[in-house]
């Protein structure tokens, strides 16, 4: 690694439940490239679950160690990088985003109560879940879609159909176009 000439290919946001670790780690083999997910290198260096570092320390504390990552990653890393879906609310990080190929995975709130349970896994939706994520989707859509190079509505669709998508735009060979339809 070589800091600061890397550049990650694609950068993939969007809110909680969309499905951004599922989605870059298949693009990333699609694309023979490495996935890197900026949550999961939180908790691997901190010890400790997401949901763990905010009652242990605070959403403060993890927004410091979530900042830190992403301009590590968005710096160091090559192939897909999935951020947490806060991360692009801190200004340095919608800074550090600039120039980069963003996709904003998109999804309604049927599909995100579907992939996530709204369980308390996710520290910010753990009071009234539904009503957290349309609130919290309502305040920062505006800032997705403003970062995002293209938007992929994922809502009802499966992974393999989204990573099509996103190959497409890239200009790489889908599945489809190698592999005949995909389920």
């Amino acid at each position: 690694m070589v800091t600061g000439t890397a550049r990650p290919r694609v950068v993939l946001i969007g809110p909680p439940g969309v499905g951004k670790s599922t989605i870059g780690r298949r693009l990333g083999r699609a694309l023979d490239l490495p996935a890197h997910d900026t949550d999961r290198a939180i908790e691997q260096s901190a010890g400790q679950s997401i949901p763990d570092l905010f009652v242990d320390h605070g959403e403060a504390h993890f927004r410091e160690l979530e900042r830190a990552e992403v301009l590590r990653s968005l710096a160091d890393e090559v192939g897909v990088v999935s951020l947490g879906g806060g991360a692009p609310m801190d200004p340095e990080v919608q800074a550090a985003l600039t120039g980069h190929t963003v996709v904003f995975l998109d999804v309604g709130i049927a599909d995100a109560a579907r992939r996530i349970g709204f369980d308390a896994s996710r520290p910010l939706l753990m009071v009234n879940p539904r009503a957290s994520w349309t609130k919290m989707m309502n305040e920062r859509r505006p800032t997705y879609q403003r970062l995002a190079t293209v938007r992929v509505d994922t809502a009802g669709r499966k992974p393999a159909a989204v990573v099509d998508e996103i190959l497409a735009f890239l200009g790489a060979p889908t599945e489809a176009t190698t592999n005949g339809p995909t389920a």
